[in-house]
């Protein structure tokens, strides 16, 4: 048996009930890697297979622990992250201009990142903590976040209910090849940014005038 595989998160969704799967999916959207998904479709086949708790019951713990896990997320980005980012980021050539353009781009498109990002488990993991370091406005964080959460939750939740195993099996490949877009968009954006950093900069400048503050 591996560890964390869906038969095991199967065995401790019987022993601890769902306990086990707020804990696990708060934990990972906190920033902390732990299989949410698998703790919530485990969850979701043994309410499927043996009806001792109900579907609607994991899909709303887990759509909780989720936004819940998130949101003190976005607060430990939003305060710990970016203080470490103002002052320590120019080690990691991450100067004041820089800092800008995340925090610019994230007020553009950062709804997409917090939204879709529930459905990649890198993202999934560190999302929030990158929308808080580049302080994207909380009410929009709020609603991506609790949509997110709730899509995220119903899809794998219900998914996994109906489906079984396969389902599990499933996700776990298109979680995989959204992982590999993901890092296939990454490395276009890296490019992107070498070739337009000097209009990103001064697209930048003009959103978020004057020194960052703190």
């Amino acid at each position: 048996m591996h560890l964390f595989s869906p038969d095991l998160l199967h065995h401790l969704a019987h022993t601890y009930g769902l306990w086990l799967v707020f804990a696990v999916v708060l934990l990972e959207c906190l920033g902390i890697p732990m299989p949410g998904e698998t703790a919530l479709v485990g969850a979701a086949i043994y309410a499927g297979t043996t009806h001792n708790i109900h579907i609607a019951a994991v899909i709303a713990v887990a759509a909780a622990a989720a936004i819940i896990g998130a949101s003190c997320g976005y607060l430990i980005g939003r305060s710990i992250g970016f203080r470490l980012l103002v002052h320590y980021g120019r080690r990691i050539r991450l100067d004041e201009r820089r800092l800008k353009v995340g925090e610019y781009l994230f007020r553009r498109h950062g709804g997409k990142i917090v939204f879709f990002g529930r459905f990649i488990a890198l993202l999934r993991t560190y999302a929030a903590l990158l929308a808080g370091a580049n302080r994207m406005p909380l009410s929009r964080f709020m609603l991506m976040n609790a949509a997110g959460g709730i899509v995220w939750a119903t899809v794998f939740g219900v998914g996994a209910y109906l489906f079984g195993h396969e389902a599990a099996h499933l996700g776990g490949r298109v979680s995989l090849a959204l992982l590999v877009l993901v890092i296939a968009g990454v490395i276009a954006g890296i490019v992107f940014f070498r070739r337009h950093e000097d209009e990103l900069i001064r697209r930048a400048e003009l959103a978020i005038p004057g020194p960052l503050g703190e």
